[in-house]
């Protein structure tokens, strides 16, 4: 049998101030050269669209010119604005990190891979406000997304459920599912990267291994073995020939499919590389990040060899690059950072002009003649005509150690003398060897698009109800839970520090979650833990004026109360709409009815053929009986249509009434719980044993053997009492139906025992119609619904003149005092998928939406949820309690101790030690016959202490076992007066002192007279 889904309810407290954008680290970046629109995806769960007002179309591969030459000037670069890029839109996808996101559809649908284990799909140009839909579900961290071309209608998803799935974006679902580790049985085939081609799809992970399969069949094509730590990215080229792989262990590969090896190791990373980007069909022209900030480009379009090439640093961040994207002349970088930098790309199409850093003078070489001996050195005229930036030496990345440029220090030495010939005052170039500092050739990135600080760390006070937060910025703010708002900040301080100063020393159960992971503060509700949490009224402050005394308010009740404010109300009104609509149905049908109808209706006669009408009367009115010889059975006791019938004679046509018709039933005992006592009163520690017996006791004797041989008809005169009294089945099922076991003997053939038909009544439709509906009730809030709804039902069928009065009953401001949520505050519910590990978002909503969506949350939200709101019903669960020993303090008072001096006692854990002095002054003096209102309280005049410390009378058994006991076993707890009223049976430490010596003295001479006795 499958574990039920457990559902969960979250709702995520507003930030204030807060802007749009992400509120953490970036994780994936898409470009839509068409639209101009970049998207982003964050570890906040956002997904965030920004129009960028660029031209992105024709820039990203300027088309070389065969015929150029170094004496050509560089063409003009396409000016850029300064900052253009503004927000678009944004939605809430995912309730953890979104790890990549993927365009395809032809840039009509946005898909994203979360740690929350879902692949969801955001059609951003859609009309109206769409949300994301789940496109499906892995078992673990969805952690990359691939597709073939950007026209495409699936796409394929990796996670650490070592699973490649393809998804059909039309709504077709999964559409072919690949298992990593199933061929060799492998426990690291977590899928890390992705890249697919038209007809293969590349793999890699943490065991350093490339994988290749086919895209139709799922099948392993072939498998790449090199690098030496985790794959992190893939990218394959426009004729699946080619499968480039950048990894952890600073290195990125080339493999030939065709040829089935490593074609070429690049290593112009000195980090673990972690991103890889290309536009170009053949990757001759490709980008790459690694963990230390440093994106490249890498050129080799005019190389025979791949080692010929160039690569360049384009840029260097302040932390790891997650991800780097390139259009129309622009790089944009994804980083821990909320933040998103877009940076001018390098052009290496044309002949690129580098300069000595040391001396400040210009120089050239020609990258398509980097091996001729003589580099070409342009003219000062095209130096100075030249609007574009020139490359630092150092700018330049050594793309392998077989690589010849860079120039090492003899090229250079070369160099230098050919370059001071042709250029006046000429100083040479400044060394690059491999161990000088690499200069990025953009020192400041074109464009920042603004971040949020978001929540990063977060303490849960005692009181469970205030939150401590410290966000990206280093601010630290102090939350409520109840409210769902900030209630102090302060300022940039240390978080441990401010815990210290505003944390209590009070113990509360935990009835929440609390989680920063989307850069929010989020509290989770679940139906096991989430009404263990209370605390006192009067803790309310001078509001709690309309309380009892010691009331305490639930803290999931009271908040999910006024959570879902709306749905109640909208509740409300359907049922009270509902109660009307079945009134008025119920009076036109009993408008229907005939009141004055016959009786009875005759039939007139009529002759069948093959049927005998000799024995009756014509004028008789009968029902046709079959003349075949058969005998008639008697008619269904209690079904008689008038005398229409003719029966058969038979001594007595109703057979004695068995347990189920008779009139001597036995009585069952209830099976409902019995009513628990209140929590707020003590019950000595072995009431066990009591309960045990008291339960026993309620159990009622089986009835004597007399009662049930009355309900037995005796089948014949002559059997014996033996025969006549057969043995009465002993097992439950026969105790429960009366079946009575007879005898093996036989009796006589002329002696028949005649059939008794036990006989229910029969059922009217209406009945069958509701047995059919409780069969029908769902597990869910609408299951709530129904139940009230058949009520409602039963009631218009008793009395069809009358309004059935409502049967929702909503907790009123006295047990729960009133909350106002703030409107926008996102609710989520949620669900644990047991067959995928992993949980599944069933609804995401605001406060003031859930009532336009009733409709879908009585189909989604738990059956809990719904007997909490409209009935007013918390589940039942066993109360918390502590045991503890009370005993005066040094003898000082009367012990209160029970006959058999068991002074062990157990409450609620929840009890205030005021109810504990009640409870002492109680049993130490008697109570007035009336009552005086100056009287003092027995907080007043009685002292509790624990460890030696007095005990406030406000603090609960939970505090005191937590802050002051703080070992196992019972808690100590001393009672004493502190001389504010005289109490009866009160001595002084003396003379305390001095009748213990004298017991002790009793105590010995009783055990040397029983000692001189036995001698």
């Amino acid at each position: 049998m499958a574990r039920k889904a457990r559902q969960r309810i979250s709702y995520v407290l507003p930030l204030a101030h807060s802007s749009n954008g992400h509120r953490l680290g970036v994780n994936g970046l898409a470009v839509d050269g068409d639209r101009s629109i970049l998207y982003s995806g964050g570890r906040d769960g956002l997904i965030c669209a920004w129009n960028l007002s660029l031209e992105l179309q024709g820039h990203s591969h300027t088309t070389l010119n065969p015929s150029a030459s170094s004496d050509d000037p560089p063409p003009k670069p396409t000016s850029t604005p300064a900052s253009s890029a503004t927000w678009r839109a944004q939605v809430q996808a995912h309730t953890h990190w979104v790890n990549d996101i993927a365009l395809a559809h032809n840039g009509t649908i946005l898909v994203s891979a979360s740690s929350d284990l879902t692949v969801k799909a955001w059609r951003p140009h859609a009309e109206g406000s769409t949300s994301p839909h789940t496109v499906g579900l892995h078992s673990d961290y969805v952690k990359c997304l691939a597709t073939p071309s950007l026209s495409t209608e699936w796409i394929a998803s990796g996670g650490l459920d070592h699973k490649i799935i393809l998804w059909d974006l039309g709504g077709g679902g999964e559409r072919l599912k690949i298992d990593v580790s199933q061929e060799e049985q492998t426990a690291k085939g977590s899928v890390y990267a992705l890249g697919v081609g038209g007809n293969i799809i590349a793999s890699g992970g943490p065991e350093s291994i490339v994988r290749v399969w086919d895209v139709r069949s799922g099948k392993r094509i072939t498998k790449f073995v090199g690098h030496t730590d985790n794959v992190r990215d893939i990218l394959i080229n426009a004729y699946d020939d080619t499968i480039m792989t950048a990894s952890s262990d600073q290195t990125v590969k080339v493999w030939s499919v065709t040829a089935g090896r490593c074609m070429h190791t690049l290593s112009m990373h000195n980090d673990s590389v972690w991103s890889l980007h290309s536009d170009h069909p053949q990757l001759a022209v490709f980008y790459s990040s690694d963990r230390s900030g440093l994106v490249a480009k890498t050129d080799v379009r005019r190389s025979m060899e791949m080692e010929d090439g160039i690569s360049v640093a384009i840029c260097q961040e302040h932390e790891g690059v997650a991800k780097v994207v390139s259009k129309g002349g622009h790089v944009w970088t994804a980083t821990p950072r909320s933040s998103i930098n877009r940076w001018t790309d390098v052009d290496t199409a044309a002949e690129m002009y580098f300069r000595d850093l040391s001396q400040g003078r210009p120089s050239s070489q020609a990258t398509g003649r980097r091996k001729s001996s003589k580099p070409n050195v342009p003219t000062a005229a095209q130096l100075s005509q030249s609007p574009r930036r020139q490359i630092a030496l150092r700018s330049f990345l050594r793309i392998s150690n077989a690589a010849s440029f860079p120039p090492s220090s003899r090229d250079i030495d070369t160099l230098t003398q050919n370059s001071s010939s042709s250029v006046q005052n000429g100083s040479g170039l400044h060394p690059r060897l491999d161990d000088d500092v690499v200069v990025p050739h953009q020192t400041l990135p074109a464009e920042t698009i603004e971040g949020q600080n978001g929540l990063i760390k977060h303490v849960l006070l005692n009181d469970r109800r205030r939150v401590l937060t410290l966000d990206t910025a280093g601010e630290v703010v102090l939350w409520d839970l109840v409210r769902c708002e900030a209630v102090q900040s302060f300022g940039k301080r240390h978080l441990e520090d401010c815990a210290a100063e505003v944390n209590t020393t009070e113990s509360v159960a935990n009835w929440c979650a609390v989680d920063t992971r989307t850069g929010r503060l989020a509290c989770v509700l679940e139906e096991n833990y989430c009404f263990d949490g209370e605390m006192y009224a009067d803790e309310l402050g001078p509001k709690a004026t309309d309380f009892r005394e010691d009331q305490r308010i639930n803290l999931g009740k009271w908040v999910l109360r006024y959570l879902f404010g709306q749905l109640i109300e909208a509740e409300i009104q359907r049922d009270e709409a509902y109660r009307e609509g079945l009134m008025k149905v119920g009076l036109q049908q009993d408008n229907l009815r005939r009141g004055k109808g016959p009786a009875s209706i005759q039939i007139p006669p009529s002759a069948f053929a093959g049927w005998d009408h000799s024995s009756v009367n014509d004028d008789a009115l009968d029902t046709p009986r079959a003349s075949n010889g058969l005998h008639h059975p008697p008619p269904t006791p209690g079904l008689h249509i008038g005398v229409a019938t003719p029966a058969v004679s038979h001594p007595d046509n109703n057979p004695t009434p068995t347990a189920e018709d008779g009139s001597a039933l036995e009585k069952r005992s209830s099976q409902s719980n019995p009513p628990r006592a209140s929590g707020d009163y003590f019950s000595t520690a072995s009431s066990s044993q009591s309960g045990i017996a008291s339960t026993e006791a309620e159990v009622k004797a089986p009835a004597p053997a007399t009662e049930v041989a009355d309900e037995r008809t005796q089948t014949s005169p002559t059997q014996d009492e033996h025969e006549a009294a057969p043995k009465e089945g002993t097992s439950l099922f026969g105790k429960k139906f009366r079946i009575a076991f007879g005898s093996k003997k036989k009796t006589a053939a002329a002696d028949p025992k005649p059939v008794v038909i036990d006989e229910k009544p029969e059922e009217s439709d209406a009945s069958s119609a509701r047995d059919s509906r409780k069969e029908l009730i769902e597990d869910n809030f609408l299951g709530v619904v129904q139940k009230l709804r058949n009520d409602y039902l039963a009631q218009i069928r008793e009395d069809a003149q009358r309004l059935p009065p409502t049967g929702i009953s909503v907790s009123q401001p006295n047990d729960t005092p009133v909350l106002q949520p703030p409107p926008f505050t996102p609710v989520i519910i949620q669900e644990d998928r047991p067959d995928t590990g992993g949980v599944a978002d069933l609804y995401r909503g605001t406060v003031d939406s859930l009532g336009a969506d009733a409709d879908l949350l009585e189909k989604v939200a738990p059956a809990w949820l719904g007997n909490l709101l409209l009935r007013n019903q918390m589940p039942i669960k066993d109360t918390v309690k502590i045991s503890f020993i009370l005993l005066p303090y040094q003898d000082l008072l009367p012990n209160i101790a029970s006959a058999d001096g068991n002074s062990r006692l157990n409450a609620n854990r929840m009890l205030r030690v005021r109810k504990i002095l009640a409870y002492v002054a109680e049993r130490i003096e008697k109570a007035a016959e009336v009552a005086d209102e100056n009287a003092l309280k027995p907080e007043e005049y009685l002292e509790l202490y624990c460890q030696n410390q007095l005990v406030s009378p406000l603090v609960t058994l939970a505090t005191l076992r937590t802050h002051l006991w703080r070992t196992g076993g019972d808690v100590m707890l001393y009672y004493k007066s502190n001389g504010r009223r005289k109490i009866p049976g009160e001595r002084t430490a003396e003379e305390a002192k001095r009748d213990k010596v004298l017991s002790g003295a009793v105590e010995l001479g009783d055990l040397n007279g029983r000692s001189s006795m036995s001698q």
